[in-house]
C-alpha cells in the first residue's frame, strides 16, 4: 500500500515519496517545516489513506521518554495499601500504559505520531533510540518484555526549536515540507473552500504572498492562518475588489489579525504605511 494523499490533504510528489520511502525502509519519518504547513495533520491523513489505526503522542517541555512506554503509579499503590485494598498485591494494577505500549499492542500495523519532539529535553530522542530500533521495551516492575506486534509507521514532527542528536537523525528518513507555492496553495484552499470564487482567491493569494515577502517580518503568516483569513473574508462578505485595492506598503489588509500575530509586525506595517504616505 502506498500513500497518495487524500481528498482533504494536498501532498506534493516529494512528500508522498518521502512517506513511502520511510515505510519501505521501516524507519521513522522526521518531518520539519514552518509551523502551519500540515506536519501534524500528515500522520492522521496517512493513517486514513492506508486504512490503519492511529495513535498520537504530543510532546511537551516536561515530557519524558519513559511516559511513552509506561509509568508506575506508586502513589496510588501506597494509598490502596493504607486502605487495605486487595489489588495492592499485584503491581501490574499500578502500571499505566503509555502511547508506545498502546501502539505496540495494536492488532494491525498502526500509524504513530510523535508530535513536536524538539519541545522536550535534549536527551529525549536518545532515550527512545533502543525502543524505536528494536520495537520492544522492558517493564522492570513486572519483569516482562513488551514487543510490537507490528512495526508501526512512525511520523515525528519538529519545529527546529532544538537540534536533534546525530544518533537519532541517523535512524530517521528526513523530509522538509517547503512552503507551498501559489499553485499548490490554491489547491490546498480548494480543499477547504471548494465554492470560493476564483477572483477572490486570486486577490487573497496576492496579498498573502506579498505580505510574506515583506522584509523584517517577525512571523510570516502560515497556511493555517491563510485558511482562517479566507474564512473571515467569506463570513464578512468582503469582495475581491477590496483586496485588489489593498497595497500592503500603504495599508494593512482587512481582518489582518488573522494573518499578523504579534504587535511588532503590526507596527512594522504601520510604519511602512506612514513612510509611503510621506513619500507621496
Amino acid at each position: 500500500m502506498r500513500f497518495e494523499g487524500t481528498d482533504t490533504y494536498v501532498a506534493t510528489d516529494d512528500l508522498k515519496m518521502a512517506v513511502n520511502a520511510a515505510v519501505a525502509l521501516q524507519r521513522p519519518l522526521l518531518i520539519k517545516g514552518e509551523p502551519g504547513t500540515g506536519k501534524t495533520l500528515l500522520a492522521e491523513e496517512i493513517a486514513q489513506s492506508l486504512g490503519k489505526p492511529f495513535y498520537e503522542w504530543h510532546i511537551k517541555s516536561t515530557t519524558k521518554a519513559q511516559q511513552g512506554l509506561y509509568e508506575y503509579d506508586a502513589v496510588s499503590r501506597l494509598r490502596d495499601s493504607q486502605l487495605g485494598d486487595e489489588k495492592v498485591h499485584d503491581i501490574a494494577n499500578y502500571i499505566v500504559k503509555g502511547r508506545l505500549w498502546d501502539c505496540f499492542e495494536s492488532e494491525e500495523q498502526p500509524v504513530l505520531l510523535i508530535d513536536e519532539i524538539d519541545k522536550a529535553d535534549i536527551e529525549f530522542p536518545n532515550d527512545l533510540l533502543r525502543e524505536l530500533d528494536r520495537m520492544e521495551f522492558y517493564v522492570y516492575e513486572t519483569q516482562q518484555t513488551i514487543r510490537a506486534r507490528h512495526r508501526p509507521v512512525i511520523i515525528i514532527t519538529s519545529n527546529n526549536e532544538k537540534e536533534l542528536p546525530d544518533a537519532f537523525l541517523r535512524r530517521c528518513f528526513f523530509h522538509y515540507i517547503s512552503f507551498p507555492d501559489k499553485e499548490t496553495m490554491a489547491d490546498i484552499v480548494d480543499v477547504h473552500f471548494p465554492e470560493l470564487k476564483q477572483d477572490l482567491l486570486r486577490e487573497a493569494l496576492e496579498v498573502f504572498f506579498d505580505l510574506r515577502e515583506v522584509p523584517g517580518l517577525k512571523k510570516k503568516p502560515s497556511t493555517s492562518e491563510l485558511i482562517d483569513w479566507l474564512k473571515l473574508l467569506l463570513a464578512e462578505d468582503i469582495p475581491a475588489e477590496t483586496l485588489r485595492s489593498t497595497d500592503i506598503r500603504k495599508s494593512l489588509p482587512p481582518l489582518h489579525g488573522a494573518l499578523l500575530k504579534n504587535e511588532q509586525d503590526v507596527h512594522l506595517f504601520e510604519r511602512l504605511a506612514f513612510m509611503a504616505r510621506r513619500a507621496q
